[in-house]
């Protein structure tokens, strides 16, 4: 498990690799603009959640759980942007 600084440096780059996406996709295909803004907007929203719950984690379990719902959201993420290929 990594250290703070790093897990928000590593949510900030998800978050901008899946807008950074999206954008690509409005620009190939304004037919998706619909998906690709709820999925940047989806995105956006669990960077905020995420860091402020990240600022009001005490120990390291709130710690491991904040680090294992990132994980999964990243998958989630992944997944999200797979289905935008097809």
């Amino acid at each position: 498990m990594s250290n703070k600084r790093i897990l928000k440096r590593n949510i900030n780059e998800m978050v901008f690799d899946v807008v950074e996406e999206c954008f690509h996709h409005q620009m190939l295909d304004e037919s998706k603009a619909p998906a690709t803004e709820k999925l940047i907007t989806e995105a956006a929203s669990f960077q905020d959640v995420i860091l402020g719950r990240m600022h009001k984690a005490k120990g390291k379990a709130e710690f491991r759980a904040i680090f294992l719902e990132v994980e999964g959201k990243t998958g989630y993420f992944i997944d999200a942007l797979n289905t935008l290929n097809n």
